[in-house]
């Protein structure tokens, strides 16, 4: 049985041929590509995704399957998916299908069969690049015009399309993870996290919740004065898609949280967005940082760590404010991986303490921000 075709264009005018191996259709957005060896159903379902065409440099995905326990959201977000091979009889105990029907299932647009290090070579040239994947069109220049049709990453604000609807709890039943269940509590009752939701990923709230904090999570758009009625202990700014810049309602809404001195800790958007709302600037990387093997460095402690990175902006570490100090960053290309201020209870980091998929390096993250909060508490 001979495998549907499959088309992928780029602005600059590469046409790629290969075989459709997902829905269908025909999507785009900007290509990125990703360094993880494993853990492609996490970057499937990983919201920061939304926006983007993801190409996996590993090149057999789908080995192990798809498992019931490892998404990081309600469905994938990513606009297509890229791969060199995709394994259609998986091995694993846990697989409860294969990757080719849960992207067909969700509606996504793949295509495999394609030189994928010549790809991933040409956006480490030329930077990320908009792009196209179709099975329906296969006229090269016209998906070429229709890629360079396309809206810029820059400017484009996609943390509202994937947050939640309302404020609810995570009651996710807890299972083993990382020690110290219960370890924060203050009398009577555990400390209470709200997480402003920007594209959150489901492992930030299982470390949170195994760690004993009692969260909550919340809508982006939630002004400070509706999350400060919840009485939060401190509150987590999540992980996200797109461009800081012009998720202005999540700036002020920080601005107010700092004022009242509650501690904050953000994570890889969160972080950009709380060193917008501390005066510093961000800009755009050039093909960004995305997957599970990146090295940083803690400029407190002189440790190296392996991190799990998906990111395409950062924050300009000269332009932060005196008050607050950078306390990691990239080995990679020396761009910020983590600031904390000075006077105020707050601290954040551009990669992904939580790890999925990835080393477990820096979930100690999770415990310190619990460690900030009760020390609040303590000089309340």
């Amino acid at each position: 049985m001979s495998k549907p075709s499959g088309v992928l264009a780029l602005e600059d005018g590469s046409v790629f041929r290969g075989f459709s191996c997902g829905a269908e259709g025909e999507a785009g957005g900007e290509l990125v590509f990703n360094t993880s060896m494993t853990g492609y159903q996490e970057v499937l379902t990983d919201p920061s995704y939304k926006g983007q065409l993801v190409v996996m440099t590993y090149p057999q995905i789908g080995n192990y399957g798809i498992t019931a326990e490892d998404n990081e959201s309600k469905k994938p977000f990513l606009e297509a998916f890229v791969v060199r091979e995709l394994c259609r009889h998986p091995s694993n105990w846990q697989s409860v299908e294969t990757v080719e029907f849960f992207l067909k299932k969700h509606g996504v647009c793949a295509i495999e069969g394609i030189d994928t290090r010549a790809l991933t070579l040409k956006l480490r040239d030329k930077g990320s690049l908009r792009a196209i994947v179709s099975s329906v069109d296969l006229d090269g220049k016209r998906l070429v015009e229709k890629a360079r049709g396309l809206p810029s990453m820059a400017g484009s604000d996609f943390a509202q399309t994937v947050t939640c609807d309302k404020a609810h709890p995570w009651t996710e039943k807890l299972q083993a993870g990382p020690s110290g269940l219960g370890e924060f509590l203050v009398p009577g009752r555990p400390l209470h996290v709200v997480v402003v939701d920007f594209g959150v990923k489901y492992s930030i709230l299982r470390c949170l919740a195994t760690l004993g904090f009692r969260v909550t999570v919340v809508p982006a758009k939630m002004t400070a004065e509706e999350i400060l009625a919840l009485k939060p202990d401190g509150v987590l700014l999540s992980n996200g898609p797109g461009d800081p810049e012009p998720v202005t309602y999540a700036i002020e809404t920080i601005k107010r949280l700092i004022e009242t001195g509650t501690p904050l800790f953000g994570i890889c958007l969160g972080h950009q967005l709380l060193g917008l709302a501390l005066g510093a600037k961000t800009f755009k990387l050039k093909f960004g940082h995305h997957g599970a093997n990146h090295p940083v460095k803690d400029l407190t402690t002189g440790k190296i760590e392996i991190t799990t990175q998906n990111h395409g902006f950062c924050v300009d570490i000269d332009s932060l404010p005196r008050e607050v100090k950078t306390t990691h960053v990239n080995l990679n290309d020396g761009t910020s991986e983590g600031m904390a201020h000075t006077q105020l209870p707050l601290f954040s980091v551009q990669y992904h303490p939580e790890a999925a998929a990835g080393p477990h390096d820096t979930r100690y993250l999770f415990k310190r921000f619990g460690e900030v909060m009760v020390e609040k508490k303590i000089h309340a």
